[in-house]
């Protein structure tokens, strides 16, 4: 596990937090937007949701996520931090709006 020191973003638009790598990469991080991201490993894939700016909670519940993104773990090197991270880039720049229903 890495964990970054608490610092400002700045004129960077993408930051990992924290990253665990391997056949369960897990972490997260914030955009330069002021939204935050997790990402994980779930059966074969790389999922990644991006949360809301500003979340007032520890934990992100799911009316947080904003927008999810998923990728085949193909073309990705898990036990490599820099691979993990800039598939998880890649991931929450393409990642689509989240749809919800009308209760």
């Amino acid at each position: 596990m890495t964990l970054a020191a608490d610092r400002d973003l700045g004129n960077q638009a993408f930051a990992v937090e924290d990253i665990t790598t391997g056949v369960h990469a897990s972490g997260f991080g914030q955009v330069g937007d002021g939204r935050s991201f997790s990402f994980h490993i779930e059966k074969q894939m790389l999922v990644v949701e991006v949360y809301r700016p500003r979340v007032t909670g520890p934990v992100p519940q799911a009316e947080d996520v904003v927008a999810v993104a998923n990728r085949k773990l193909t073309d990705i090197d898990l036990t490599d931090e820099r691979s993990v991270v800039a598939a998880v880039r890649d991931a929450v720049a393409a990642a689509q709006p989240v749809t919800r229903t009308a209760r």
